[in-house]
């Protein structure tokens, strides 16, 4: 499995352009919208995308789970299927881009790295920064690419509902064991004063969790910016613990898509040791059991 620690997290959209015209890149489209949203992401792909592009479904290229959850990280084999399905190749370089700009690709680009796809990057600003410059969109009929031989890899540990209880119940202030939990989530949903968008389900957080809200934009912010965000949220001091690796962060949000935009930025500041709860608040307020604090 390629493990190419030199191959860029964001491309731009000239980057992109290059490397189409040389070939060796696989384009995915893993546009993605909230459940309550009137758009529908293989319409869009239908109407226009990037030449070449494939569509990749994050709920479809996912694992059943126990509590009905949507777009969880996928078995080996199911990854796998997928990769042959698109072509894909163990050393294909695979730019994903998403219709919002940063919202759903850097959750594909977090499953791809978990599977140890190394050689896989988003592109900046998704389609409508690639439109924007200049660059053409198709929409004929998408025709389905040559298949593929893909390995079976191995997936990354993953972080499950009983390691995020026991870790509630740590004040990182106190115990330097404890991993630090960051929630993208609006902060009124986050303290409990906003209703969360799925039907039923409480807001509020995880004991000793951390608000970092995800505030919807198109480009990533400057790395000046995501280390401020990063400082405001946790201080100064577990900033740089979690910068040096000296602390461990696992980032989660509404359901584990807007998650992936944490787990990005905290890469690019260079955080050695990120992790993403899957089920993230919806797998973790569905159980009665759970402790929530508002």
């Amino acid at each position: 499995m390629s493990t190419v620690a030199t191959t860029p997290y964001l491309v731009s959209p000239s980057q992109l352009h290059e490397s189409l015209s040389s070939g060796g890149v696989s384009v995915l489209d893993a546009s993605w919208f909230m459940p309550n949203s009137p758009r529908n992401p293989h319409e869009e792909f239908n109407k226009k995308r990037i030449p070449g592009a494939q569509f990749l479904d994050l709920d479809q290229v996912a694992s059943p789970h126990e509590l009905g959850l949507r777009h969880m990280i996928p078995t080996e084999s199911v990854f796998a299927a997928a990769c042959e399905g698109f072509g894909i190749e163990p050393n294909s370089h695979v730019v994903i881009y998403d219709t919002h700009g940063i919202f759903s690709s850097p959750r594909a680009l977090f499953m791809f790295r978990a599977f140890g796809h190394g050689k896989s990057s988003i592109l900046d600003g998704g389609l409508p920064r690639w439109e924007t410059e200049g660059f053409g969109t198709e929409n004929a009929p998408p025709v389905n690419g040559k298949k593929s031989t893909y390995p079976t890899p191995i997936l990354d540990k993953t972080v499950p509902y009983e390691q995020v209880v026991t870790n509630s119940m740590l004040d990182p202030t106190l115990d330097p064991s404890a991993e630090l939990l960051v929630d993208a989530r609006t902060r009124g949903r986050f303290i409990g004063t906003d209703p969360e968008p799925r039907p039923g389900l409480s807001s509020g957080h995880i004991p000793h969790s951390f608000s970092l809200p995800f505030n919807a934009y198109t480009t990533l912010l400057p790395i000046s910016e995501l280390r401020q965000a990063l400082v405001d949220a946790i201080g100064a001091e577990q900033a740089e613990l979690v910068l040096t690796g000296s602390r461990r962060i696992t980032t989660s949000c509404g359901s584990g898509m807007t998650a992936g935009i944490l787990w990005l930025g905290l890469r690019m500041l260079g955080a050695p040791s990120v992790s993403l709860y899957d089920e993230s608040w919806t797998g973790y307020a569905t159980r009665s059991e759970s402790r929530i604090e508002t």
